[in-house]
């Protein structure tokens, strides 16, 4: 049977969060130490990026689907001060997982050309809003898995071999 655009959206959705391989998020977040977690490198954290993308999705659901009540800086306290670990800040991710995915699977395919307000204010078919946020996750999973590397000094792009 064939699948509907927004089940399309579902798959890559949860592809990029969770499901996907090796570049999903979470399967990046799998090997990242309690230790590698609180660190910075260079000026950048782990935890900072983890809670920003956590912060993304719950900002991006309710100005798209919700009240438009949230914005970005109601989250900087939690972002770049917050004393929570690594197991903690995972479950406001997935929170804000179920949340984003929740209100995309409550849509019609006809849905997806409608415009919904993002973060900035600005209007944006839906379906670019859903690629949007599974590009974020990506993109973030990506900058994770390098940052970890570094920090547990096993960056295969740097031509060092795996730690045992």
């Amino acid at each position: 049977m064939p699948q509907t655009a927004v089940q399309q959206f579902l798959f890559f959705l949860d592809d990029a969060f969770e499901n996907g391989r090796s570049h999903a998020l979470l399967i990046n977040l799998a090997s990242v130490t309690e230790d590698d977690y609180a660190r910075e490198h260079e000026g950048r954290s782990i935890h900072e990026m983890v809670r920003h993308v956590a912060a993304a999705k719950h900002v991006y659901e309710n100005q798209a689907f919700g009240d438009a009540s949230l914005f970005m800086p109601h989250f900087q306290e939690r972002i770049y001060e917050s004393k929570a670990g690594l197991a903690e800040d995972i479950e406001w991710l997935k929170r804000g997982q179920q949340r984003l995915r929740g209100s995309v699977a409550a849509l019609d395919d006809g849905d997806l050309l409608t415009p919904r307000r993002v973060h900035n204010g600005n209007l944006y078919e839906t379906r670019n809003i859903i690629a949007t946020m599974v590009e974020h996750d990506l993109y973030h999973a990506g900058e994770i898995n390098h940052l970890r590397a570094l920090l547990q000094e096993n960056d295969f792009w740097r031509g060092r071999e795996p730690q045992k």
